[in-house]
Parts: C-alpha cells; sequence; structure tokens
C-alpha cells in the first residue's frame, strides 16, 4: 500500500489543464475548474488552462505545445475520451507519446468499475510520457476527475508517496 513519508520534501510540479468539448465555457467547465482545485490543492502550480474543441488537430497542437515547454511537467485533459463519433482525445495524444502506462487506464478503470460499474467500460482513459512529461487524459465527468486525480494521479504526482512515484523518475525521462 502506497503511504505519504513526511521526510520527503513535496515537489510542486508545473501542471498544464487542457478541457477538450464543444459545448463547455469557462463558466461550464465544472471538470477543468475542479482538476485545477485539486492540483492547487494539493500545492502543486497551475501553469495554463485552456478549452479546445473535440477536433484532434486542434488538441494535439495545443498538447504538442505544452510538451515542447520546458515549464510544464504534467498534462491533464478532461473530455474526448469516451466511444462517441466526436471522441478523439486518445487518437490526438497517442501519437506524441514517447511510452504508454498502461497501468494508468487498467486501474483508473478497475477503480470506475466499483462505482460506476459495467459503464466503466466506455473509458478510454489513458496516461503517457512525452518528451519527459507526463500526461493523463480523463473523461469529461467531473466524477471521473475527482476518482482519477483522488485515486491515483495525486498518489504519483507526490514525491513523498512511498514505494514509489512518478516524480521521481521526471530527472530520467529522457535518458537514451
Amino acid at each position: 500500500m502506497s503511504k505519504i513519508n513526511q521526510e520527503r520534501k513535496f515537489i510542486p510540479l508545473n501542471i498544464a489543464v487542457l478541457t477538450i468539448s464543444d459545448t463547455r465555457t469557462e463558466e461550464s467547465d465544472i471538470s477543468g475548474k475542479r482538476l485545477v482545485e485539486m492540483l492547487e490543492g494539493c500545492q502543486h502550480l497551475l501553469f495554463e488552462k485552456k478549452i479546445v474543441p473535440d477536433d484532434i488537430e486542434i488538441i494535439r497542437q495545443y498538447v504538442a505545445k505544452w510538451i515542447s515547454d520546458e515549464k510544464v511537467d504534467v498534462i491533464l485533459t478532461t473530455g474526448g475520451t469516451g466511444i462517441t463519433g466526436r471522441d478523439g482525445t486518445p487518437e490526438a495524444i497517442a501519437p506524441l507519446l514517447d511510452k504508454v502506462i498502461d497501468g494508468f487506464g487498467e486501474i483508473f478503470r478497475a477503480i470506475s468499475y466499483q462505482k460506476i460499474k459495467s459503464s466503466s467500460l466506455q473509458s478510454r482513459a489513458i496516461a503517457g510520457v512525452a518528451n519527459g512529461k507526463f500526461l493523463f487524459c480523463l473523461p469529461g465527468s467531473v466524477n471521473a476527475c475527482i476518482t482519477a486525480w483522488e485515486e491515483l494521479i495525486k498518489f504519483q504526482l507526490d514525491f513523498r508517496t512511498r514505494p514509489c512515484n512518478l516524480v521521481e523518475l521526471i530527472p530520467r525521462l529522457k535518458e537514451k
């Protein structure tokens, strides 16, 4: 079981948040706002927050910009991970990834199954590494974002989490 080692110093990360939706505005983007609240509540830093339509090229453009920015450590997206015709986040992001973190999607769906049962199979949530940054592509549901953050992401983005965490891998992500 993971636990927090209080003897280790917390390392704040710069996190970018991208909401992917054809209908959300800054006023109605509950999932994006909640992700910002949760990351800031854990003492991480919001690098930037944007809303873009469900368009593979536009999604890829924003994410690629953040991937190339040395100041960004983590990218969170919300929306576009379902199975409808307009859902294209995994298709937009997957070609940008150097490595896929398969366990994230598997564990996220297992946890979601406990809450929403067989509806969890509709999620195509993914995570990976690109240019030394961690990317997490979450569903658009605020409850799904809360589940992903509270059950998985916040612990893996906390250097104090033992026995291991993603933060301690950041210096090694660009090794050849």
